[in-house]
């Protein structure tokens, strides 16, 4: 099975400045120096390609010795933060022709090469089970409300029932998609019509999205309550 890893790694965050390449805890070139790291150690990964208009992300990745690193130039009208994901799912798709596409983001940082490696395991073997692809998720299993009441249980039944015994709901954390490139193609989607939901506990799909989940993510890896 040929797997290549989609790493999209824009400039200009809005909400972290910089967040992609900031120094973090003691890595001086920060997430993306910790991902290609991680990716790197997954031999079931065949090629990396790390798309980007950040010159300081290429210029630290051309010194990084990966070998089956591949650095893409993003063009500018594919890296605004107008940008949807849309446009980026057909990005992808034009770079890679054939296999399977593991996309994921620096900003899971404690998503290690272990991670990864049962991921891929995971596929395989959904693949054999009628799954079409997977999404990494984060459990859910509390008392969730929209604007006309409960979402996960009925108040009619049970006013407060205990929340072991809700059923859980799959937040998609964005960790990792992967599917066939085929199905890029056929659904213009980085998932199928099946996909398998394998959900991580909250370190390991921990995003970093503001600047209080930057914040938090170092003291976890400081205090050595995370591994990456």
């Amino acid at each position: 099975m040929k797997i290549t890893c989609f790493l999209p790694c824009r400039k200009g965050s809005e909400r972290v400045k910089n967040k992609n390449i900031r120094p973090f805890s003691s890595y001086s070139n920060g997430l993306i120096e910790i991902k290609l790291k991680q990716l790197s150690e997954v031999e079931e990964i065949d090629k990396i390609i790390l798309s980007t208009n950040d010159e300081e992300i290429i210029n630290y990745a051309e010194l990084s010795g990966i070998k089956n690193l591949i650095i893409h130039r993003r063009e500018e009208d594919l890296a605004s933060s107008q940008t949807s994901t849309d446009d980026l799912i057909t990005h992808a798709r034009t770079l890679i022709n054939d296999g399977h596409i593991l996309w994921t983001h620096v900003t899971s940082p404690f998503l290690n090469s272990d991670a990864y490696k049962k991921i891929i395991l995971s596929y395989k073997e959904s693949l054999e089970k009628g799954y079409d692809s997977l999404m990494t998720t984060s459990l859910i299993q509390s008392f969730v409300w929209g604007e006309n009441g409960p979402i996960n249980y009925d108040r009619s039944v049970e006013k407060w029932p205990r929340t072991q015994t809700l059923p859980p709901l799959h937040e998609v954390n964005s960790a990792v998609f992967l599917s066939s490139a085929d199905i890029y193609s056929k659904n213009e989607d980085r998932i199928g019509n099946v996909p398998k939901l394998y959900p991580l506990d909250k370190i390991e799909g921990m995003d970093i999205d503001w600047p209080e989940d930057f914040d938090i993510a170092e003291c976890l890896l400081n205090g050595k309550l995370a591994n990456i």
